[in-house]
């Protein structure tokens, strides 16, 4: 059975107190940091079988658990949070994928550059949690090229890498609450 015929029609809010955006990116070419958005909101629509799904992250919640990177991370050498203060994602379809996959296909926005990007998502499944809320589960990830953003600082190591690779992996845990009736 596919993802999208099992979802009840509806809305689905994304519920960030039980989600997490992160990304990971390679560090001196011999590690990977690994760090999240601390303040997003996300909804989605089913109607028909027809899914939609938008996103808004604020650029400025960004957490390595280290200030002084993060501090970096949202001056203008990356995300420049004060003066591009969200990044969103709209998407543009959502296809099933096999079994328990769907594909999100939609348009990122970082410092007002827009690219389009996919991600492929794992359904991890439904719940009815203890207030009656109807919960349904995803995991997905992505990769982007961080420079066709305008995140373009690096700097040169001594053995010719680069601090930060332009790589960056995104990632997705979404525990998603339906504006429908809860499951039986």
């Amino acid at each position: 059975m596919s993802v999208l015929s099992s979802l009840p029609a509806g809305t689905f809010n994304i519920d960030p107190s039980h989600s997490r955006i992160g990304f990971s990116a390679r560090h001196a070419m011999v590690t990977k940091v690994r760090g999240a958005f601390n303040e997003f909101t996300g909804s989605g629509t089913v109607v028909d079988g027809v899914a939609t799904l938008n996103v808004d992250i604020s650029a400025a919640s960004i957490d390595t658990r280290n200030a002084d990177r993060d501090g970096h991370l949202q001056s203008g050498d990356f995300f420049d949070a004060a003066a591009f203060p969200k990044i969103t994602f709209v998407s543009t379809s959502v296809k099933d994928a096999g079994a328990d996959k769907v594909v999100v296909e939609g348009e990122l926005t970082i410092k007002d550059v827009t690219k389009s990007i996919s991600i492929e998502f794992e359904y991890t499944g439904t719940a009815t949690d203890p207030y009656g809320n109807a919960r349904f589960g995803f995991e997905g990830a992505s990769e982007i090229n961080r420079k066709d953003f305008g995140l373009v600082w690096n700097a040169v190591l001594e053995t010719g890498g680069v601090i930060v690779s332009e790589n960056i992996k995104l990632e997705f845990e979404i525990s998603a609450i339906a504006s429908v009736p809860a499951l039986a």
